[in-house]
């Protein structure tokens, strides 16, 4: 029986769900479970998530906030928090369980391509691998010599329950940049990487703002979180859906 919960933390996505519940019908093995924690939408999400089969648990605004109740109530030894937009390989469920069977591995993530209706976003999809390597090696040297990178939200992170819970979660007063968070929390348990399967997660920040513009935000938005003006992450990060 499969030991993963994959978590997937909503507010409005009533475009990118059907794709995403067609994908996870496919996949093999199948998954302990699919849980979806709904921020609120307004839209027809959680219609969606009930015709799916899901299971549909709701809270409070932000997905530090989502993805933490997503912990507490998953059933799953494992979580894989998948965003709506990102599809993900076949096999998922037995990549994330070969991975943390390794007991040094505390946290990973699989590898995004940025894709979208028109074309693969080749020069941010780089751009983000690259920054995993680049943002810990300047923002936190310490933990990039111990081989720690830095991960974020559509790269589909996976990790263990119970150490997910012992370090406190996500902070839930980071409206963005949360998964980096925990990055460096879970990195005082074990090793933080990325393994070399990919999934495909939507283009639409980088269609509604151009390239240039999406990468000087993600930019942005890694100086503000290095330095702490947390205050300023959720406002400079407007929604796309």
């Amino acid at each position: 029986m499969s030991k993963t919960t994959i978590l997937i933390p909503v507010l409005d996505e009533e475009q990118a769900l059907p794709a995403l519940v067609e994908r996870l019908a496919m996949l093999d093995p199948k998954p302990l479970e699919i849980l979806v924690v709904d921020g609120g939408s307004s839209d027809r999400s959680c219609e969606l998530v009930e015709l799916a089969g899901w299971r549909l648990e709701a809270c409070g605004q932000g997905r530090a906030v989502q993805i933490n109740t997503g912990a507490e109530q998953a059933r799953g030894e494992y979580v894989c928090v998948l965003h709506a937009d990102t599809m993900p390989p076949i096999d998922m469920v037995a990549v994330i369980e070969d991975t943390l069977a390794d007991p040094k591995l505390a946290l990973a993530s699989f590898t995004p391509i940025i894709r979208g209706p028109e074309k693969t976003r080749w020069g941010t999809t780089l751009h983000n691998w690259a920054k995993t390597w680049y943002a810990p090696a300047i923002m936190r040297p310490h933990l990039f010599l111990r081989g720690v990178r830095l991960l974020f939200g559509d790269h589909a992170m996976f990790f263990r329950r119970a150490q997910f819970l012992e370090v406190g979660g996500c902070d839930p007063g980071t409206p963005v940049m949360e998964e980096a968070d925990l990055c460096i929390t879970l990195a005082r348990l074990g090793k933080v990487r990325m393994v070399r399967r990919t999934v495909e997660t939507s283009d639409r920040r980088i269609a509604a703002w151009g390239p240039l513009k999406a990468n000087w935000i993600y930019l942005k938005m890694g100086i503000l979180w290095c330095f702490g003006a947390r205050e300023r992450l959720g406002k400079d990060y407007p929604d796309v859906r």
